[in-house]
C-alpha cells in the first residue's frame, strides 16, 4: 500500500516505491505495468494438504458472548505522544500464557485494562481483567539499527500478565496513566485449534510496516522521504497514534460483527498462520480483514493449501497479499521483525546469498508469483473514491439486500482497489459480482468484486475495495472514517457479509451454494 503525503483519516499514504521518473506505480498500476509479462515463470502458491474437516466441536465462547459489556473502553484522551505508550513481547498468546509488557510514561502509574472486542449487546467490548496501579517511568530513548533502520525501543519489561480465563480473541490492553492520559497496546488471544471455525485472521505484518513510531517505517523516514524508510521493522516497539489504529479502522467492525453472528469463531494472526501449518487445519473459513498487505511466503503458502482443502477464504479489504516479507529475529525473540527491502531487494544479503526469496511485491521478478491466483483479483492503484456498482444482482451474497443489477453505493470503493485482470494468473471459475467504473489517476479502470471456486470445494471471496470494513460502521455513532458512506451502504455491506460469513461458515461453499458463473471474458471483452 501507499506512504507520503498524508491523506484523509484512516486511509493510505502515497508509497513511491519506484523512485524516479515515469508514472508513480501507486496511482495506476494497468497495461503499464507489463502485465503480460508476468504470465512467464509463475509460480505456484503450493500443492494441496490433507487437513479433513471433522465434527464441529462445541463453541467455546458460547458463554462469553452472553456476558455483559463495558461501553467506557473507549480512550477519552491520548495526550502527548510520549505521555504514556507500550507494547507486548508477544503478539499473540494462548489463553493462560503470559506475556511481558513494556511501558513509558511521563505519569508517575499507570493501569492496565484489557478489553476482548465483540458484540455484547451494542457495548462492543468486555472488561476481561484490570491491573493494580503500577509505576511509571520513562523509557530510554529508541535505538535504531543502522543496517536495516530499524527502530527499536528497547525498554524493559514493565510488568508480566497472565491471561488465565482470557478467552480467545482480539484484545485491546488500555493503559490509564495517572494524569487521565490513554493508548493502546493491541493483543490477540488465539485459539488452539481452528476445526470447524470461522478463523480472523489479524494482519499484524501490515499493522507493524506502516508504524512510524520512532520516526520510520517500511515507507518513509524522520524526513518523510522513501529513501530513508526502515528496511525492517519490529514489533518490539509501540504502535504510533492511539496504539491501535489499523485494527480499529480496519478490523474491529468485522470482528463484532461475526461475533454478533455467533458463529464458531477462531483468532489468529498473520505471524502465527506462517509460524504454524496446522494453523488452518480443518477451518470452515479463514478471512483476511480490510488491510492485509505483507504476508511471507509460508502464510501464502498456508492460507492456499487450507483453500485447496476445503476452506473458505474472504478477502474484506484490497491490496491483499502483495508485498513478500520475510519475518526474522529481534530483541524479543524469533518472528519479531518484518523485514522488506522493497525496490532495495538486492542490497538485503539473504537475498544476496540466494538463501531467501526477494523481499518486494509478490507479482514482481525474480520469483513473480501475483497474488490474483489466490485472491481472485488483482491490486491496481491508488487513490480513488468511486461508487460501488453491483453486477450480478441475482448473487447469493446479495440476497436479502434488495439490490437490482446497476445500483450503485458512494464511494465504498476506495481508497486502493482491485479488479480482475485477465492478463494475470486468474481463477477459470470465477463471476464478477460488482463491477464499478473509476478513475484513478486521470485513467479509467474499474474495481470488482469476485467470486470462485476450487474443486476442492472451497469458495473465495474479494471485495476488492479497501472501504469494506469500515463501511460495516457508515450511519453508525463509530462512522467517523466513513468517507461519506451513508447509512444505506452501512446496511448493504452489512447484509453482504452476514450473507457471506454465514454460507462460509457452513463449509465448502461450492458444497452448498450455486456455482460462479464464469463471466469476467465477457465483463472485459473488447
Amino acid at each position: 500500500m501507499p506512504d507520503g503525503a498524508a491523506h484523509r483519516a484512516g486511509e493510505h499514504r502515497a508509497d513511491h516505491d519506484t523512485p524516479g521518473p515515469g508514472l508513480d506505480r501507486r496511482h495506476f498500476l494497468g497495461a503499464a505495468t507489463g502485465i503480460a509479462a508476468l504470465a512467464t515463470g509463475l509460480t505456484g502458491c503450493g500443492s494441496p494438504g490433507d487437513a479433513p474437516r471433522g465434527h464441529r466441536p462445541a463453541d467455546p465462547l458460547t458463554a462469553e458472548r452472553s456476558r455483559p459489556g463495558n461501553p467506557d473502553w473507549r480512550l477519552r484522551a491520548t495526550g502527548p505522544p510520549d505521555a504514556v505508550e507500550g507494547y507486548p513481547d508477544r503478539v499473540s498468546v494462548l489463553p493462560g500464557e503470559e506475556f511481558g509488557l513494556h511501558v513509558s510514561t511521563t505519569a508517575p502509574g499507570f493501569r492496565v485494562s484489557a478489553y476482548r472486542v465483540g458484540w455484547y449487546g451494542g457495548a462492543q467490548a468486555r472488561l476481561v481483567w484490570r491491573s493494580d496501579r503500577l509505576a511509571g517511568r520513562p523509557g530510554p530513548p529508541p535505538r535504531l539499527r543502522a543496517d536495516t533502520r530499524t527502530v527499536e525501543a528497547g525498554w524493559p519489561r514493565t510488568t508480566t500478565v497472565r491471561t488465565d480465563g482470557w478467552p480467545p480473541g482480539a484484545y485491546l490492553l488500555r493503559l490509564d496513566a495517572d494524569q487521565g492520559h490513554q493508548r493502546y497496546v493491541p493483543l490477540i488471544v488465539r485459539s488452539s485449534a481452528a476445526t470447524g471455525r470461522t478463523v480472523l485472521m489479524h494482519a499484524v505484518t501490515t499493522w507493524q510496516a506502516y508504524n512510524a513510531w520512532g520516526g520510520r517505517s517500511l515507507y518513509h523516514g524522520p524526513d518523510g522521504a522513501y529513501a530513508t524508510r526502515s528496511l525492517a521493522v519490529g514489533f518490539d516497539r509501540p504502535y504510533d497514534a492511539t496504539g491501535a489504529e489499523k485494527f480499529l479502522v480496519y478490523e474491529r467492525a468485522l470482528v463484532v460483527l461475526a461475533e454478533r453472528l455467533g458463529l464458531p469463531l477462531a483468532y489468529t494472526t498473520s505471524v502465527d498462520v506462517h509460524r504454524d501449518p496446522a494453523a488452518l487445519h480443518g477451518a470452515a473459513a479463514v478471512l483476511s480483514l480490510g488491510h492485509d498487505e505483507y504476508w511471507t511466503p509460508e502464510q501464502r503458502d498456508h492460507v492456499t493449501r487450507a483453500r485447496d482443502t476445503g476452506t473458505n477464504v474472504a478477502f474484506l479489504g484490497a491490496n491483499a497479499c502483495f508485498r513478500r516479507v520475510r519475518l526474522d529475529a529481534g530483541p524479543g525473540g524469533p518472528l519479531r521483525t518484518v523485514t522488506c527491502y522493497k525496490t532495495d531487494y538486492r542490497d538485503d544479503p539473504r537475498f544476496a546469498d540466494h538463501q531467501d526469496p526477494p523481499t518486494h511485491d509478490f507479482r514482481a521478478p525474480p520469483a513473480a508469483d501475483p497474488e490474483s491466483s489466490l485472491t481472485g483479483v488483482f491490486y491496481e492503484g491508488y487513490p480513488t473514491d468511486a461508487p460501488y456498482v453491483v453486477h450480478g444482482a441475482g448473487h447469493w451474497l446479495f440476497e436479502g439486500t434488495g439490490v437490482r443489477t446497476g445500483d450503485a453505493f458512494p464511494h465504498l470503493v476506495g481508497v486502493e482497489y482491485d479488479r480482475v485482470t485477465p492478463e494475470a494468473p486468474t481463477p477459470a471459475a470465477l463471476e464478477i459480482v460488482a463491477h464499478s467504473p473509476l478513475v484513478c489517476g486521470g485513467r479509467a479502470s474499474h474495481a470488482d468484486s469476485a467470486y470462485y471456486t476450487v474443486p476442492g470445494g472451497a469458495g473465495v471471496f474479494a471485495t476488492g475495495t479497501m472501504r469494506w470494513v469500515e463501511a460495516l460502521m457508515a450511519g453508525t455513532s463509530d462512522d467517523g472514517r466513513d468517507h461519506g458512506m451513508d447509512r444505506r451502504t452501512g446496511a448493504f455491506v452489512t447484509r453482504t457479509t452476514e450473507n457471506l460469513l454465514r454460507a462460509f461458515a457452513a463449509g465448502p461453499a461450492a458444497h452448498h451454494r450455486p456455482a460462479p458463473r464464469p463471466n469476467a471474458g465477457q465483463v472485459y471483452a473488447g
